[in-house]
């Protein structure tokens, strides 16, 4: 069985240079062939209009919120900070909305980076809007080292599902100027970088959910642990598919 992972899509608000249409829906290419290489069926997900998200969700067994633009922030009571970036509303609402039909579906849900945020916000927390605002950020979060790269150390926590799959003390790469704030009531934060960053978050009482602050489809050609975290996304959305 090969189990259906959807990518829910970024949106290019430039032009294309190929048939100059703005607003063009994309995924990383890596993300697809991470999914590839651990042996399951990418599909991408559009932005839609959220009382249409629902009915995607019957399409996939797995899913995955990529990186991206900084969310709105009145999606968590909040107006917008000075250090606040580039948002995409429309993104926004449709990720909100298949979110919370993914986990009341009971799908494998994974998130990196922007998506880790998404997650959080969507089930109930919050965001630092800059690193700036963050008391806790020392190290650099936004490397300057080519994105393939490692450049900094995080620390998991121990009976973890990232401890399982990265070990202990994994070096990961980092291109993030946000970061949780207020935890979500369903999750657990079980990585931080050696600044209390949080860099891993799982569900609290299910393996539903694992998202990572960094980006393991920029290394999974050459760095194991990042392709052990698609191993088990499709691994739990196996479990889903054949349950269902």
């Amino acid at each position: 069985m090969i189990p259906r992972i959807a990518i829910s899509a970024d949106t290019l608000t430039e032009a294309t240079n190929i048939i100059n249409e703005r607003d063009a829906s994309f995924a990383p290419r890596p993300i697809i062939e991470a999914l590839i290489k651990s042996h399951a069926l990418p599909i991408i997900v559009p932005s839609v209009p959220p009382e249409l998200a629902k009915n995607y969700v019957d399409q996939f067994d797995g899913i995955i919120f990529a990186g991206g633009e900084d969310i709105d922030p009145t999606f968590y009571g909040e107006e917008p900070h000075p250090g606040l970036g580039m948002t995409y509303r429309k993104r926004d609402l449709s990720e909100l909305q298949l979110l919370k039909e993914a986990v009341k579906a009971g799908k494998a849900v994974m998130g990196i980076c922007r998506g880790m945020q998404l997650i959080n916000i969507g089930l109930g927390g919050t965001v630092y809007q800059d690193m700036a605002e963050n008391p806790h950020a020392e190290l650099l979060h936004s490397q300057k080292a080519p994105g393939n790269l490692p450049t900094h150390h995080v620390t998991t926590v121990a009976g973890s599902r990232i401890q399982q799959l990265a070990g202990d003390r994994p070096y990961v790469n980092s291109r993030h100027h946000q970061s949780l704030n207020q935890l979500a009531p369903s999750l657990k934060v079980t990585a931080t970088a050696d600044d209390q960053v949080i860099e891993a978050v799982e569900s609290v009482d299910s393996d539903q959910i694992l998202a990572v602050q960094w980006h393991p489809e920029n290394m999974y050609k050459h760095d194991q642990v990042a392709q052990n975290i698609f191993h088990d996304l499709v691994a739990r959305a196996t479990k889903v598919a054949e349950r269902n």
